[in-house]
């Protein structure tokens, strides 16, 4: 019969014992892969986690797990947590699951331990019905371990997969992430990355010189700069990691924990009935002068403040989180400045992304319209512009959430049409009354139908002029898609907050069921 000690004595040297392991392993391998970590311009785990949730929030698990692979050094190498710091916490008071990778360890490589330390908070997550973040900060699968390794990741993609419109999911990228790892933040809702310090690509520079030849850095393949301004993979670049996990904060205030909740709703001293005659100054009357639609949507919000995902990609299209009233809503908006408004194809999957994004967590959206079409040329044609065009179509007539669209001035052709109007399902649709709401511009339609009789005319410039200023005036006068029920009402424009506040307060009890069906299949 085995002989415990129980005594005081024995408690307090176990308790002395816990405490010098669980200090052990939040202090790292050592203080000099401490000081290499902050010399790279990087952060430790928990010095991460303290950025990110509330004060005194976190609660670890398994902080003193360990591997057990054999083999190649291994057994002797043995750190707890093995390179990965898992728990929960709050941010500004509600749950929040996080996982974040201990470079110092291992360089954050996974293993099987790693892994199912992982696995076990995901499925915490999801049956919680509380966002997950990742700190990420890993050199990929941990190769001593082999296909244990590998099996680990296909556990995460199943879980973010599963998780996917259930549970908000960020992924926060402060290191390396190459191969195979970089597949699970690309399944998550949002990217983040730091610039210098974190990059993402499938095959890195060395591979890429065996293979084709191009001579290209780390930041140069796969920075944050390049996948917030070229791939679009990143919704997000910052400058160092308290800047970045401050945003990330923010954005969580403003989602809902999981799908079944409604967005977090504040109150507000910005007052619902705010006019916004400002508005007239902002907006050019001229359909062809450019202007900037964030402060359009700045004049109209609450406080001004909003969220913009995705600022440095498809520049053309504005997608941001902002309250009307206190509440949350969704807003895509056309954007001028940037190649006229018009969609393409990076606009197109930038919006629909988003669109489904809101839809899937209960964000009412509304869509404010200024779009000349959508870009011609061959390279977009055959870039698939039909196909991913047709994906911003497909999440608008997919969502159920309330809708509201606003056009501001010109709506012209298929663009028209795919930004959220009456037809496709927006609940309400309104328009200022300088709006011109047609097939395509008065010019090129005028070219078109009256072609033969322009070219033939004594005076063709004065032909087309004339032909051009009937056809605006009988098919694209402001109250022309109003007349024929296109367009719900025609509102003066500094009623435009105090419209949108009434009319998404009216809507907050939509209800609206699709038909039976496994799932979509949308364009891909």
């Amino acid at each position: 019969m085995t002989v415990v000690d129980d005594t005081p004595s024995s408690r307090v040297g176990r308790l002395a014992e816990l405490a010098a392991r669980k200090e052990a392993a939040r202090q790292g391998p050592d203080a000099e892969a401490t000081r290499r970590q902050h010399a790279r311009g990087k952060l430790t785990p928990h010095e991460r986690i303290e950025l990110l949730l509330d004060e005194d929030s976190f609660v670890e698990v398994e902080p003193l797990r360990r591997h057990r692979a054999q083999g190649f050094g291994l057994e002797g190498r043995r750190p707890p947590g093995d390179g990965v710091i898992t728990g929960w916490g709050t941010v500004q008071g509600r749950t929040v699951f996080v996982y974040a990778h201990d470079f110092r360890v291992f360089g954050g490589a996974l293993g099987e331990a790693h892994a199912e330390k992982i696995h076990k908070i995901m499925d915490m997550a999801l049956a919680a019905g509380a966002p997950l973040v990742s700190l990420n900060d890993g050199a990929g699968a941990r190769i001593q371990e082999g296909v244990s390794a590998l099996a680990g990741y296909g556990g995460i993609f199943l879980r973010n997969t599963k998780a996917s419109g259930v549970i908000p999911q960020i992924s926060v990228m402060l290191g390396p992430c190459a191969g195979g790892a970089a597949y699970s933040p690309a399944l998550t809702d949002f990217v983040f990355m730091v610039r210098d310090t974190s990059q993402m690509f499938i095959t890195g520079p060395d591979v890429v010189k065996t293979v084709t030849g191009e001579d290209i850095t780390q930041n140069g393949l796969g920075g944050a700069d390049v996948h917030a301004t070229v791939s679009g993979v990143c919704h997000g670049a910052y400058d160092d990691e308290a800047t970045c996990l401050a945003d990330v904060r923010h954005l969580l205030s403003l989602l809902p924990s999981n799908n079944r909740e409604l967005p977090p709703a504040v109150p507000t001293d910005d007052p619902l009935t705010r006019l916004t005659g400002t508005l007239l100054d902002l907006v050019p009357a001229d359909p062809g002068r450019s202007y900037d639609i964030r402060a359009v949507v700045e004049e109209i919000v609450d406080e001004g403040e909003l969220f913009e995902v995705h600022p440095d990609w498809a520049r053309n299209i504005v997608c941001v989180l902002a309250r009307f009233g206190g509440e949350v809503a969704g807003i895509v908006a056309n954007q001028p400045l940037s190649s006229a408004g018009v969609l393409d194809i990076d606009a197109s999957e930038k919006a629909a992304r988003f669109v489904q994004f809101c839809d899937a967590f209960n964000i009412p959206l509304v869509t404010m319209v200024d779009v000349p079409g959508f870009l011609p040329g061959v390279t977009q044609e055959h870039d698939g512009i039909i196909r991913r065009g047709a994906k911003l179509l497909y999440a608008y007539c997919n969502a159920t959430v309330p809708r509201i669209s606003l056009v501001l001035r010109k709506a012209y052709g298929g663009a028209y049409i795919v930004m959220d109007s009456r037809a496709v399902g927006a609940d309400l649709a309104l328009a200022w009354p300088g709006n011109e709401i047609a097939v395509m511009g008065a010019e090129g339609a005028a070219n078109v139908i009256f072609r033969k009789e322009i070219t033939t005319a004594d005076d063709p410039e004065e032909v087309r002029s004339r032909r051009i200023r009937e056809y605006r005036e009988e098919l694209m006068h402001p109250f022309y898609a109003a007349e024929r029920g296109l367009v719900d009402d025609v509102i003066d424009p500094s009623l435009t907050r105090q419209v949108i506040v009434r009319s998404l307060a009216m809507l907050r009890g939509k209800q609206s069921d699709l038909p039976l069906r496994k799932h979509g299949n949308p364009p891909q």
